[in-house]
């Protein structure tokens, strides 16, 4: 038993004997009274001393994840599980946060290191947490960073395009992408905004603007040195020509090779052609002009465009479903990417029963977009060349594309016509069963609704 019951039953005995004493001396109402007194005196310094032992230990399990925890022995033995209890929850408590502090240290720490610009916000859009590169990002005085945590986003941010992606983060709880090109002067940074858990947000900004250079530069290369041999291969595509014409006493070997210069000159100029035209459109210089025009009016002019070409293949070109829905595009651009792929289609989807190609060219509304589809009926082509069918140069025969004047970049201009104009573009294949390549373009606004 445990010690406070054992001075439960003392005192009781005590008040007993006190009481059967008081009764024989002074009679039942004086005793009774005394005894009654005793032990109201008794209940209240029991009372308070339990009272002391509660507080001590209310005290120190308040005291918990705050570091000075205390647990004081007990009086009573009936409360000594109890401290145990909460001294060993006070030990785990305190391993737990400690952990938790290094951890946290250690994030701290390895986003400081980051290259990127990383902010938090919470749900109210004030600044929660930066790290030291966004401080160094945005100027502040000489004393103290122009990114003070409490402050508000918007107030220290001025640039639409952070503000938007952060706004779209904590509303939509989405991630959020962007380009900005105004926060700093001369800089451009890529933004990517994404919701927390708690109902807040962070944000990353990443410095590209060595990466744009770079790039820009590869494109103005590209563009000068396509545009300073387009002189000299029109030059020698004219000089081989005229011989080939007029030069009747030529011997069969030199007809030969001036048949095989022009054909190689030929192919050099329509490689510097696609190169001058992927440098236009990769840096935004080719000018468009989208506007609402008839699907089914893209596929006839396509399909007309390329009827010489039909003749001397001979090859079988056939227009499929179509609908009259509108689509915003370029005209003349969008009859270009259809032309490519029905030439794509025609020398490279010939069937091996027939020896000729069959090309079907159709266009489908569907719900807000209308989808364009060229399909041929040939040998298709392999799985493991899909991923990569639209990258520049890439070819899934060489040695056919070649023979057959390719350039490996038409796949490649098409993917950045139809993106550039709000479309996506891809290809269903199987081999010997020919391939289908799709892409789409937006409506106008009033024809969706």
């Amino acid at each position: 038993m445990k010690r406070s019951l054992f001075i439960a039953l003392f005192f009781s005995m005590a008040a007993a004997l006190a009481l059967v004493a008081l009764v024989g001396s002074v009679g039942w109402t004086v005793g009774g009274s005394l005894v009654l007194l005793l032990s109201l005196a008794v209940s209240l310094l029991w009372v308070r001393r339990i009272r002391s032992e509660i507080a001590a230990l209310e005290m120190s399990t308040a005291a918990i994840g705050t570091g000075s925890v205390s647990t004081p022995r007990p009086g009573f033995s009936d409360f000594e599980d109890m401290a145990q209890a909460i001294s060993q929850t006070s030990g785990r408590v305190e391993r737990t946060l400690a952990e938790a502090a290094e951890s946290r240290h250690e994030l701290e720490a390895m986003i400081d290191s980051m290259q990127d610009a990383v902010v938090a916000v919470d749900s109210a859009g004030r600044i929660q947490w930066t790290n030291q590169r966004m401080q160094r990002l945005i100027p502040g005085t000489s004393f103290s960073s122009a990114i003070r945590v409490g402050h508000a986003l918007v107030q220290t941010i001025r640039d639409p395009e952070v503000l938007d992606c952060m706004r779209i983060a904590l509303e939509q709880r989405v991630v959020s992408e962007r380009r900005s090109t105004s926060l700093l002067p001369g800089r451009i940074f890529e933004v990517a905004a994404s919701p927390m858990p708690g109902g807040g947000a962070v944000a990353v900004l990443h410095d590209i603007t060595r990466i744009e250079q770079v790039e820009r530069t590869q494109r103005e290369f590209v563009a000068n040195v396509s545009h300073e041999l387009r002189t000299p291969l029109t030059s020698i595509t004219g000089y081989v020509e005229t011989l080939l014409d007029h030069e009747a006493g030529l011997s069969p070997q030199a007809r030969e090779f001036l048949t095989t210069i022009h054909k190689n000159a030929t192919r050099m100029n329509r490689l510097t052609e696609d190169l001058l035209m992927m440098a236009r459109v990769e840096s935004s210089e080719q000018d468009l002009h989208p506007a609402p025009v008839r699907s089914d009016m893209l596929v006839r002019d396509a399909v007309q465009a390329m009827s010489g070409m039909v003749q001397d293949e001979q090859a079988v070109l056939e227009i499929g479903e179509t609908t009259e829905f509108e689509v915003l595009a370029d005209q003349d651009s969008v009859v270009q990417v259809l032309s490519n792929l029905i030439e794509n289609a025609i020398k490279y989807g010939k069937n091996r029963t027939e020896g000729r190609s069959r090309v079907v060219v159709s266009c489908q509304s569907e719900e807000e977009v209308v989808a364009f589809r060229v399909q041929d009926f040939g040998q298709g082509i392999a799985s493991e060349h899909l991923p990569r069918i639209f990258e520049r140069f890439y070819r899934v025969d060489k040695a056919r594309s070649r023979e057959s004047g390719g350039t490996g970049l038409g796949l490649a201009i098409a993917r950045h016509v139809v993106q550039s104009q709000g479309g996506t573009i891809r290809v269903e294949s199987e081999l010997n069963a020919g391939s289908t390549f799709i892409f789409t373009l937006p409506k106008p606004p009033l024809a969706a609704i």
